[in-house]
């Protein structure tokens, strides 16, 4: 089942035709492909991504792709077409931001391998410049949801956005807490946003969108499982 229910437009932004952002998203599909591949590929074909959908097994290592990275490119190619996927995103109402992007978060730029693409359900503002991680154990005591709900109350009345990661326990109660005084929160997911995990956290990630006052971010594609593996770069992200 799916929390999204109507189209929007997926990016509005000028800083590329939709042609070239579809082909920006469909190497952001390739397994094996990260932001260091990502640079790579630009620079060795000057930034035309069509170009290098379209390469040889021998260019794309000569661009500096994995083996393995080729292979899963390959298959890709075989089984999707880029425009395919801006399609998900329309039906999805999720935007996408890049690197080429003023919408981009400056502090996220500033990491050295910063996602090439971000996938957003909701809109980030100028106000969630000013911005806190608040994070802590799924399993909160007592003591700890009322300290967090006091520390979040005081920050939202400030204009401070609050960060977190949707996760059970102190994530849930900082970004309800958020929502509860008026402010705004983001919520940095290690999956797809056509999946929200955990899944008892709908309700809460459905209100921080509906209500105006959050977003959910991720720097995965659709379809992508919550691993294990996705949770350092979330967490470095929500920070």
């Amino acid at each position: 089942m799916e929390v999204f229910d109507s189209p929007t437009h997926y990016y509005p932004s000028d800083a590329m035709p939709l042609d070239e952002l579809a082909y920006w998203i469909a190497f952001n599909r390739v397994s094996g492909i990260g932001p260091v591949s990502f640079k790579s590929l630009l620079n060795y074909f000057d930034g035309d991504l069509p170009a290098a959908w379209q390469a040889s097994s021998k260019e794309l290592a000569q661009a500096g792709l994995a083996q393995k990275a080729i292979e899963n490119l390959t298959k890709l190619r075989t089984t999707s077409t880029p425009q395919q996927e801006l399609e998900k995103l329309e039906r999805l109402r999720i935007r996408v931001i890049t690197w080429k992007d003023k919408a981009y978060p400056p502090l996220l730029r500033e990491i050295d391998d910063s996602p090439p693409v971000l996938y957003t359900y909701g809109k980030l503002t100028e106000v969630d410049q000013f911005a806190l991680a608040v994070v802590g154990t799924r399993n909160s005591t007592t003591y700890g949801r009322q300290v967090t709900e006091r520390i979040v109350g005081d920050l939202v009345k400030g204009q401070v956005t609050i960060v977190s990661g949707l996760a059970l326990g102190i994530d849930t109660i900082a970004h309800t807490a958020a929502l509860d005084g008026g402010g705004r929160t983001i919520a940095v997911l290690a999956c797809g946003l056509d999946i929200i995990y955990p899944s008892t956290n709908r309700g809460l990630a459905r209100r921080m969108v509906e209500s105006g006052q959050g977003v959910l971010v991720t720097e995965y594609p659709l379809s992508v499982q919550p691993e294990g593996g996705n949770f350092p770069a979330r967490n470095l992200s929500v920070r």
